[in-house]
């Protein structure tokens, strides 16, 4: 028998995704925000370590952590795994989240106002910490003009259905990754738009640049953006407060990173800034953090 056609089974796979993922964000929608966050953290505590994205994160966390015992590193991947399946199930849900005043507190909001005023355009930094996506829909709700950047997903009918979310709680302007975003991005700043990106995950080919002392890939855009244009680096953050979908949103300290003529150093020097912000936050709140990502070279994840 002839194998199936790949491109069939692809799709039928993909709508099959798709499928799961409306019959989740249907349910999620008959039960409130709380028991939805709270069935999506014991839902990851239980199956996370069954998975091989367990032992990415137990490695991370023992090259971030080369001192913490064996229980410690324990209690921080159930923290972990609790944030990662809190945050996920929380997307089928976030515009309910964005819509409760309640659920939102946005420390330093006064500076997002401003750059709506016209004190920009910046380029906003940030990682995968938390809800992240709360992030973005702050930065458009205080009416500041930006393009935000996303990893379109593999499955295009799941990746429609994330437009969707995202645009029903008000974020609208998505530069695609990759050279055309690169560009996209550029023609924003020179519009006078502000920029956001993630800075915080693996970048083959990126500068090195440390991070928990270890040297890390990492992608040179935002400080390319913010040197190029002459405009600050504005990171930001944001927090669950306890156990349920209350989050703080923090605007912190604009960076402005030095030119002084020397493009390669001026580059390097941003990028370490920038991971110095990202390793800063995740000592703070390491739960937070989204561990099962392959951050550091490659050889570091092979068994010993």
């Amino acid at each position: 028998m002839a194998a199936p056609n790949h491109s069939y089974v692809a799709t039928a796979i993909w709508m099959l995704q798709a499928l799961l993922f409306d019959a989740a964000s249907a349910l999620a929608r008959l039960f409130p925000v709380d028991s939805v966050s709270n069935f999506g953290a014991g839902l990851f505590r239980t199956l996370g370590p069954l998975t091989r994205a367990h032992r990415v994160a137990e490695r991370n966390l023992r090259i971030a952590f080369p001192n913490a015992d064996d229980p410690e590193i324990a209690r921080l991947l159930q923290a972990q795994w609790s944030e990662l399946g809190r945050s996920l199930i929380e997307f089928t849900i976030i515009d309910r989240i964005v819509a409760d005043t309640g659920r939102l507190e946005i420390e330093g909001l006064e500076r997002l106002q401003a750059i709506a005023a016209g004190d920009g355009p910046v380029v906003f930094i940030s990682g995968h910490f938390s809800n992240f996506e709360l992030m973005a829909a702050a930065i458009v709700r205080a009416g500041v003009k930006s393009q935000i950047t996303y990893r379109a997903m593999n499955n295009p009918y799941v990746d429609e259905r994330v437009r969707r979310v995202r645009y029903r709680y008000g974020v609208r302007l998505f530069a695609p990754k990759g050279l055309e975003g690169a560009r996209e991005l550029m023609r924003a700043l020179e519009r006078g738009e502000s920029v956001a990106l993630m800075n915080d995950q693996k970048f083959n080919g990126g500068v090195e640049a440390p991070l928990f002392g270890v040297m890390a890939h990492t992608a040179p855009g935002p400080s390319t953006f913010a040197l190029r244009f002459g405009v600050p680096l504005q990171p930001m953050s944001v927090q669950r407060v306890g156990e349920a979908a209350r989050f703080r949103i923090i605007v912190h300290d604009s960076i402005v990173l030095e030119n002084t003529g020397d493009k390669a150093a001026d580059l390097t020097a941003g990028v370490k800034r920038i991971n110095a912000f990202i390793e800063d936050r995740i000592r703070a709140r390491p739960h937070d953090w989204f561990w099962v990502h392959r951050r550091w070279p490659s050889e570091m994840y092979r068994k010993r």
